[in-house]
């Protein structure tokens, strides 16, 4: 369901139905089998999302409502942050700030969590009217969007602790399965569930995409997990991915 390279591309991570995230390494031994490194255990439901924090900690999303923090060279659950009325969907760290991270569920919510205090999340930002499916942080750390099951994306800014744009059209009346930024944070990348990606201004009124990429040269099913390169070696944002049901994957440039 879900999947996550490290941030210093060593390790790359896994996770499913199967209650477990995975680790590997990126590249292995010549030879040797590609076998898990080390199995995260400790959530009681599916995991639906994984991201690294720096090459030792990894965050984790369940269908148990909750998310954690690992130590993955011993295995260890470091903290769980409980706070969510139903599956966590979706987790994003801060860009800016290695303790912050925003967890999305389908109890309609979106989380701002600060691991030096899980006990409770320190923002709690509404507004969508379904599932919340997908979450990502802005690259300057200042707010976040979010994918629903109520055919909108939503722009939260950490600062003013509310929504300051919505992106939703009569076109399209599915659900929405992921998001992401350019780099700039002008546009967001948005995967729908009739087998195109939407491209919102994030500037704009709201009301009608800037681009859609689908038609021919698209999916032939619904856009389950879309992503921009994260600028390794001065080459971010220079290129979309769009995972599908149809069992494939597009870069766009």
């Amino acid at each position: 369901m879900t999947c996550a390279f490290g941030t210093d591309g060593v390790h790359v991570a896994s996770g499913g139905l199967d209650n477990l995230c995975s680790i590997y390494k990126a590249n292995p031994d010549p030879g040797s089998a590609s076998r898990a490194t080390r199995e995260l255990t400790a959530h009681e439901g599916y995991i639906s999302s994984c991201r690294f924090i720096n090459p030792s900690t990894i965050l984790t999303a369940s269908g148990d409502s909750t998310c954690r923090l690992w130590n993955i060279e011993t295995g260890d659950c470091i903290d769980t942050f409980a706070g969510h009325d139903g599956d966590c969907m979706s987790v994003s760290p801060s860009p800016t700030d290695p303790n912050i991270f925003v967890s999305g569920s389908c109890d309609t919510t979106a989380k701002i969590w600060d691991i030096r205090t899980p006990q409770e999340c320190v923002q709690n930002f509404l507004g969508h009217e379904s599932d919340l499916n997908s979450v990502a942080f802005l690259g300057n750390g200042m707010g976040f969007g979010s994918a629903s099951d109520d055919s909108s994306c939503r722009l939260f800014d950490l600062r003013s602790y509310g929504q300051v744009n919505c992106f939703a059209s009569d076109k399209f009346t599915c659900g929405i399965t992921s998001v992401d930024f350019s780099k700039s944070g002008r546009y967001l990348f948005a995967g729908y569930e009739n087998a195109t990606c939407q491209i919102w201004d994030t500037f704009g009124a709201g009301k009608t995409p800037v681009q859609s990429i689908g038609g021919s040269v698209g999916h032939e099913n619904r856009v389950s997990c879309v992503g921009v390169n994260n600028g390794r070696n001065g080459t971010g944002g220079t290129a979309l991915c769009t995972g599908s049901w149809d069992m494939s994957l597009k870069v766009w440039a």
